[in-house]
Formats: C-alpha cells, structure tokens, sequence
C-alpha cells in the first residue's frame, strides 16, 4: 500500500490543489492528513491563497481516501463542514510490520512521547519542520507543511511504500529519505 502524508494545510486553497495534485501523481491510495485543515491559528500569518471555504470543497470531494487527526486548529464547527472524521486526537495505523502513532504534534511530540514499543514510529506534524530520524528507541517523522513551512524549509508532504519514507518538496523532488 501506498500512502501519501501531509499537514497544517491552514487553509491554503492554493497549497491544498497541489498537495491533491500530488496524491494523484503519486498514486497513493489513502491521503493521511495530520490536522490544522482550515485555519491559520494566532502564531501564523495568513497562508497565501487563504480560503478555506474552497479548501472544504476540496477535501470533501476526496473524502473516501482521507485519514486524518485533529489538529489545534480544528473545532468541533469543522466537523460540521467537513464530511470525514477529523476529530480524533490519534490514529494508529500497522504497516510492514511497524505500529504507527499518528497525532498532530501538539499534545504528543519527541518532548512528550506516547507510549511507544521499542521500534514504533511517532508521526506528527504541528512544527512545520519536516523530519524523518530513527531515534534509536523509535523513529520520528514529521511531513513539515504543505502551505507555511518552517525554519526555511520547504513547502512539503511524505509518502511510504514499501518500506520507505520519502520527504518531497510540493513539486515531488525528493528531498530524503528513511528506509525501516
């Protein structure tokens, strides 16, 4: 299976178009969304091409292919707009082999673990600062942000098959990748 893995689109109609036109040049099957849909939230400026009345719209037409955690930004009025599952504070997703606890990063991040098995994965995003590092006890990955990256990264998202994850800029260049 492959998938595509993506966050803090902040309601950014321009970033969320590429970031679906990617999920559909990458021919990922499922689209993990790890929260901070619609809004920008007080610690970040407007994303540009800010609608996220336009970004509803768009989600809503992949909603079959769509696994997402609630981020900071969400409110229960989102669920209202928006028709898949965004409320959940984690998922956790069992791939090759290896648990996956997939949270925004807000509550649980490498400063506050989960509980984690020896070899499990921790994905989040929340930091806007891409990170794909296996830290001995588990490994962490953060897909950065798909419309207000960080730290001058650049805009983008993740995917995993077989066995690898792979960082991309919004334009699909491979930025690195981790091989478990």
């Amino acid at each position: 299976m492959k998938l595509m893995i993506a966050s803090d689109i902040h309601g950014s109609a321009g970033s969320c178009k590429k970031m679906l036109e990617r999920f559909k040049n990458e021919g990922a099957e499922r689209l993990v969304l790890l929260g901070d849909l619609l809004y920008h939230g007080p610690r970040n400026d407007l994303p540009e091409d800010y609608r996220p009345k336009e970004v509803i719209s768009l989600l809503n037409a992949q909603k079959t292919s769509l696994l997402c955690v609630r981020g900071n930004c969400e409110a229960e009025v989102d669920q209202m707009v928006l028709e898949f599952p965004v409320l959940s504070d984690s998922m956790l997703l069992f791939l090759d082999g290896h648990t996956i606890f997939a949270t925004h990063g807000h509550v649980f991040n490498e400063d506050h673990l989960p509980p984690l098995q020896k070899g499990d994965i921790l994905l989040h995003g929340h930091t806007h600062v891409p990170v794909l590092e296996n830290r001995g006890d588990y490994i962490l990955l953060n897909p950065g942000s798909v419309s207000l990256p960080k730290q001058n990264t650049a805009k983008s998202y993740m995917t995993y098959e077989s066995g690898v994850f792979t960082l991309k800029d919004l334009d699909g260049t491979v930025l690195t990748q981790l091989s478990l």
